[in-house]
Protein backbone atom coordinates (compact mmCIF):
# COMPACT_ATOMS: atom_id res chain seq x y z
CA UNK A 1 0.00 0.00 0.00
CA UNK A 2 1.27 3.41 -1.11
CA UNK A 3 0.53 6.66 0.64
CA UNK A 4 -1.24 9.28 -1.61
CA UNK A 5 -1.73 11.97 0.80
CA UNK A 6 0.82 13.20 3.30
CA UNK A 7 0.17 14.72 6.54
CA UNK A 8 3.21 16.92 7.33
CA UNK A 9 3.68 18.73 10.72
CA UNK A 10 6.49 21.31 11.95
CA UNK A 11 6.75 18.83 15.13
CA UNK A 12 4.86 15.79 16.71
CA UNK A 13 3.13 18.62 19.26
CA UNK A 14 1.00 19.23 16.33
CA UNK A 15 -0.04 15.65 15.94
CA UNK A 16 -3.72 16.21 18.60
CA UNK A 17 -4.62 18.58 15.72
CA UNK A 18 -4.05 16.88 12.82
CA UNK A 19 -4.63 13.32 13.92
CA UNK A 20 -8.34 14.48 12.91
CA UNK A 21 -7.23 14.51 8.98
CA UNK A 22 -5.30 11.08 9.82
CA UNK A 23 -8.58 9.83 10.85
CA UNK A 24 -10.92 11.06 8.09
CA UNK A 25 -8.23 9.99 5.94
CA UNK A 26 -8.51 6.32 7.80
CA UNK A 27 -11.97 6.18 7.62
CA UNK A 28 -12.46 6.64 3.91
CA UNK A 29 -9.51 4.10 3.46
CA UNK A 30 -7.45 6.36 1.83
CA UNK A 31 -3.41 5.36 2.25
CA UNK A 32 -1.37 8.37 3.89
CA UNK A 33 1.53 9.14 5.49
CA UNK A 34 2.57 11.33 8.68
CA UNK A 35 6.24 13.10 8.77
CA UNK A 36 7.59 16.23 11.07
CA UNK A 37 9.51 18.24 8.75
CA UNK A 38 10.54 21.61 9.76
CA UNK A 39 11.01 24.54 7.42
CA UNK A 40 13.69 25.98 9.69
CA UNK A 41 15.26 23.07 11.38
CA UNK A 42 15.31 20.56 8.61
CA UNK A 43 15.33 22.48 5.38
CA UNK A 44 17.09 20.20 2.91
CA UNK A 45 14.64 17.74 4.22
CA UNK A 46 11.41 19.63 3.15
CA UNK A 47 13.14 20.13 -0.19
CA UNK A 48 14.00 16.71 -0.05
CA UNK A 49 10.27 15.62 0.84
CA UNK A 50 8.53 17.94 -1.54
CA UNK A 51 10.69 17.58 -4.91
CA UNK A 52 10.08 14.16 -4.65
CA UNK A 53 6.67 13.76 -3.09
CA UNK A 54 4.87 13.41 -6.54
CA UNK A 55 7.47 10.87 -7.91
CA UNK A 56 6.35 8.83 -5.07
CA UNK A 57 3.16 8.96 -5.85
CA UNK A 58 1.69 11.43 -3.31
CA UNK A 59 -1.51 13.72 -4.67
CA UNK A 60 -2.15 15.51 -2.31
CA UNK A 61 0.10 17.62 0.66
CA UNK A 62 -1.23 18.77 4.22
CA UNK A 63 0.63 21.10 5.74
CA UNK A 64 0.45 22.21 9.91
CA UNK A 65 2.16 24.83 11.39
CA UNK A 66 2.68 27.01 13.78
CA UNK A 67 3.71 30.43 14.86
CA UNK A 68 5.66 31.59 11.40
CA UNK A 69 4.11 28.65 9.96
CA UNK A 70 6.67 28.95 6.75
CA UNK A 71 6.15 24.91 6.01
CA UNK A 72 3.18 24.87 3.95
CA UNK A 73 4.38 27.69 1.37
CA UNK A 74 7.75 26.51 1.68
CA UNK A 75 6.59 22.63 0.11
CA UNK A 76 4.06 24.56 -2.34
CA UNK A 77 7.27 26.42 -3.68
CA UNK A 78 8.80 23.13 -4.50
CA UNK A 79 5.83 20.83 -6.08
CA UNK A 80 3.00 20.79 -8.76
CA UNK A 81 0.47 19.00 -5.93
CA UNK A 82 -2.31 20.94 -3.94
CA UNK A 83 -0.90 21.41 -0.67
CA UNK A 84 -3.58 22.39 2.14
CA UNK A 85 -2.13 24.59 5.10
CA UNK A 86 -3.71 23.96 8.70
CA UNK A 87 -2.22 27.07 10.82
CA UNK A 88 -1.82 25.57 14.36
CA UNK A 89 -2.85 27.45 17.46
CA UNK A 90 0.36 27.78 19.05
CA UNK A 91 1.37 31.46 19.82
CA UNK A 92 -1.55 34.59 18.99
CA UNK A 93 -4.45 32.27 18.78
CA UNK A 94 -3.47 30.88 15.80
CA UNK A 95 -3.57 33.98 13.90
CA UNK A 96 0.13 34.25 13.62
CA UNK A 97 -0.12 31.25 11.54
CA UNK A 98 -3.48 31.80 9.42
CA UNK A 99 -1.74 35.05 8.28
CA UNK A 100 1.37 33.51 7.45
CA UNK A 101 -0.40 30.85 5.93
CA UNK A 102 -2.88 32.28 3.99
CA UNK A 103 -0.94 35.24 2.54
CA UNK A 104 1.64 33.42 -0.33
CA UNK A 105 2.53 35.12 -3.26
CA UNK A 106 1.33 34.74 -6.70
CA UNK A 107 2.11 31.89 -8.30
CA UNK A 108 2.64 29.49 -4.74
CA UNK A 109 -0.94 29.16 -3.53
CA UNK A 110 -1.72 27.15 -0.16
CA UNK A 111 -5.10 25.96 0.28
CA UNK A 112 -5.85 27.02 3.77
CA UNK A 113 -8.17 26.08 6.28
CA UNK A 114 -9.15 27.56 9.82
CA UNK A 115 -6.44 27.60 12.59
CA UNK A 116 -6.81 23.85 13.66
CA UNK A 117 -8.65 23.09 11.05
CA UNK A 118 -7.37 19.16 10.76
CA UNK A 119 -10.55 17.54 9.97
CA UNK A 120 -12.01 20.22 7.29
CA UNK A 121 -8.08 19.72 5.63
CA UNK A 122 -8.63 16.02 5.48
CA UNK A 123 -11.47 16.37 4.07
CA UNK A 124 -10.93 19.16 1.32
CA UNK A 125 -7.76 16.12 0.43
CA UNK A 126 -10.85 13.39 0.50
CA UNK A 127 -13.11 15.94 -2.39
CA UNK A 128 -9.22 16.90 -4.18
CA UNK A 129 -8.84 13.03 -4.60
CA UNK A 130 -12.37 11.99 -5.32
CA UNK A 131 -12.83 13.77 -8.55
CA UNK A 132 -11.39 10.73 -10.00
CA UNK A 133 -12.68 8.17 -8.35
CA UNK A 134 -16.66 7.54 -8.32
CA UNK A 135 -16.27 5.22 -5.08
CA UNK A 136 -14.18 7.99 -2.77
CA UNK A 137 -17.36 10.05 -3.92
CA UNK A 138 -19.99 8.03 -2.73
CA UNK A 139 -17.97 7.58 0.58
CA UNK A 140 -17.76 11.61 0.45
CA UNK A 141 -21.33 11.42 -0.11
CA UNK A 142 -22.32 9.08 2.93
CA UNK A 143 -19.96 10.97 4.78
CA UNK A 144 -21.94 14.67 4.22
CA UNK A 145 -25.18 12.91 4.14
CA UNK A 146 -24.35 11.77 8.10
CA UNK A 147 -23.50 15.15 9.17
CA UNK A 148 -26.98 16.08 8.00
CA UNK A 149 -28.45 13.64 9.97
CA UNK A 150 -26.85 14.42 13.22
CA UNK A 151 -28.19 17.82 12.79
CA UNK A 152 -31.96 16.42 12.42
CA UNK A 153 -31.22 14.20 15.91
CA UNK A 154 -29.66 17.19 17.59
CA UNK A 155 -33.07 19.14 16.32
CA UNK A 156 -34.94 16.25 18.03
CA UNK A 157 -33.22 16.25 20.94
CA UNK A 158 -33.66 20.00 21.28
CA UNK A 159 -37.10 19.48 21.04
CA UNK A 160 -37.08 17.30 23.78
CA UNK A 161 -36.07 20.14 26.43
CA UNK A 162 -38.15 22.61 28.39
CA UNK A 163 -38.04 26.30 29.23
CA UNK A 164 -41.47 28.23 30.37
CA UNK A 165 -40.91 30.56 27.34
CA UNK A 166 -39.28 28.09 24.90
CA UNK A 167 -41.44 28.35 22.19
CA UNK A 168 -40.33 25.25 19.89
Amino acid sequence: MLPVVSIIMGSTSDLPVMEKAAKLLDEMEIPFELHALSAHRTPAEVEDFAKGAKERGIKVIIAAAGMAAHLCGVIASMTTLPVIGVPINSSLSGMDALLAIVQMPPGIPVATVGINGALNAGILAVQILSTGDEKLQEKLAAYKEDLKKKIVKANEELAQIHFTYKTN
